[in-house]
């Protein structure tokens, strides 16, 4: 059933600052205009939209949008923010949900407004430099990671930099996620992201998190370990394992938090 009524209930949420619209098209379809309705100005405002579907042999589906209304690859927190959502609605075993998402399936666990999310195992990744590795944890990540400066790295120009990266020949034609971080000291890091599809820096990243941490791993030989990372949002941890085949048992740890809803 499509339904083309202007009045589509929605719920806002947000995991460390990194807020989305949430829809249960479990039983309708709604004709969306998602750019207009992530709009900070003209609409609801958010940096993307989900919409939670019927899925065979999983608890739920989740399909995202970003802010300029293209459907897109994995969002950490988006993940975290509807596995909460779906808990709230009835969905899965006393917190524990399995859900389908754009790279595959994720187990989610959701204690009062605290989601672990476990992520897609990463096997494969390119070392650019000391400095800089790319990987794709459900979406593909430019890492440059590096010791504390003496500049803050709130001082740091990110959007030039970033830009100078995502619209490079290289990836402007699939666009990069790009990712400033800084180890602040053991298992605590600092980072800032500019993620492609809302093509401006956004105060947290779930999928860049992860690939921030992974890449503190290949550069410290870790093999395990559970990482804190600092984003403009707020505080995020990864736990991993580091194997020969890649990293496994990934999980993505942090607040997921219903702030409104609506109509729109």
């Amino acid at each position: 059933m499509t339904i083309t009524s202007d009045k589509i209930p929605f719920v806002k949420y947000q995991g460390t600052g990194n807020d989305f619209i949430l829809i249960d098209g479990r039983y309708n379809d709604y004709e969306l205009n998602v750019a207009e309705m992530c709009d900070r100005r003209f609409g609801i405002g958010a940096d993307g939209l989900m919409i939670l579907k019927l899925a065979e042999g999983c608890d739920f589906e989740m399909v995202y949008f970003n802010s300029d209304g293209n459907i897109s690859s994995m969002c950490g927190n988006g993940g975290r923010c509807i596995a909460h959502w779906a808990h709230s609605l009835g969905l899965g075993n006393q917190g524990d949900l399995l859900f389908l998402a754009p790279d595959g399936l994720h187990e989610a666990k959701v204690t009062q407004e605290w989601v672990k999310l476990k992520m897609i195992n990463v096997d494969h990744w390119k070392i650019r430099d000391s400095a800089i590795i790319e990987m794709n944890t459900g979406s593909p990540h430019f890492v440059e990671l590096g010791p504390k400066s003496e500049t803050s790295i709130e001082e740091f120009d990110l959007i030039k930099w970033a830009k100078s990266i995502r619209y490079s020949n290289e990836y402007k034609a699939e666009g990069i996620n790009v990712n400033k971080v800084e180890i602040i000291e053991i298992n605590q890091l600092q980072m800032r992201t500019y993620e492609r599809g809302v093509e401006d820096e956004t105060f947290s990243c779930g999928t860049g998190v992860t690939a921030a941490v992974l890449s503190y791993a290949i550069q410290n030989n870790l093999n395990e370990g559970e990482i804190n990372v600092s984003t403009k949002g707020g505080q995020l941890s990864v736990n991993f394992e580091h194997k020969k085949s890649g990293f496994v048992n990934i999980w993505l740890n942090g607040p997921a938090e219903f702030v409104f809803e609506g109509t729109y």
